[in-house]
């Protein structure tokens, strides 16, 4: 499970062989969200998430949709389409 960012202590993850469409996992110590990222134009949407507040998903969403090029980008290279 590649970690393909890091945002404040979370792991940003693509599994390589995971389904489509194009999505990361957010993890923490004890919390997981899933996010769709809408390749390439975004905005990233939350799918799932168990151990997060509202706040901290509003944050990570905010992060994702900044970095939206290279995850789309690290996306396709695992998996070769969105």
């Amino acid at each position: 499970m590649p970690t393909v960012l890091r945002l404040d202590g979370l792991r940003v993850v693509i599994y390589p062989n995971d389904h489509r469409p194009a999505h990361v996992h957010v993890r923490g110590a004890a919390s997981e969200a899933v996010f769709i990222l809408h390749c390439p134009d975004g905005p990233p949407a939350l799918r799932e998430s168990f151990g997060f507040n509202t706040r901290e998903l509003g944050r990570i969403a905010i992060d994702l949709a900044g970095a939206l090029a290279t995850l789309c980008a690290e996306w396709r290279v695992f998996h070769d389409r969105y």
